[in-house]
């Protein structure tokens, strides 16, 4: 009889511990879902702040610039240097190339020789082919 008693209480906790693990299972399979949405919506949470303080920095940028714009002195700076303005009475002056060349410009090479009676492709080919050797 004592091996009798000893095999119940093992089939009871093995029972018991089979309705636990369903318990489990079937409350992770429920929960499961919800959780998945809760982290999903949390981090498009956090994009959305992300992208609300990148709209603020932004529009401080926009307003220092409007502020900028709403200087009359700063309009006529930007009016004169990209508008290239002029008050009247005044002359402007415009320096286009800031390099000063030392050398003498080369004199560009002529054919000399080109043959005549022929037509004017053969005559065009023999004076590059001319001046590329020089």
């Amino acid at each position: 009889m004592a091996r009798a008693r000893s095999n119940t209480p093992s089939k009871k906790s093995s029972g018991r511990a089979m309705t636990f693990a369903i318990v489990l299972f079937v409350l992770a399979w429920t929960l499961a879902p919800p959780a998945q949405r809760y982290f999903a919506q949390q981090a498009q949470i956090n994009a959305i702040k992300a992208q609300v303080s990148a709209n603020e920095s932004a529009l401080q940028d926009a307003a220092r610039e409007l502020q900028l714009w709403r200087d009359p002195e700063y309009l006529k700076s930007q009016a004169r240097e990209r508008l290239h303005f002029v008050f009247p009475d005044e002359r402007q002056y415009i320096v286009t190339d800031t390099t000063e060349s030392t050398q003498v410009p080369t004199k560009t090479a002529v054919a000399k020789n080109i043959p005549q009676g022929l037509p004017w492709y053969d005559r065009l080919i023999a004076s590059i082919t001319e001046t590329g050797s020089k």
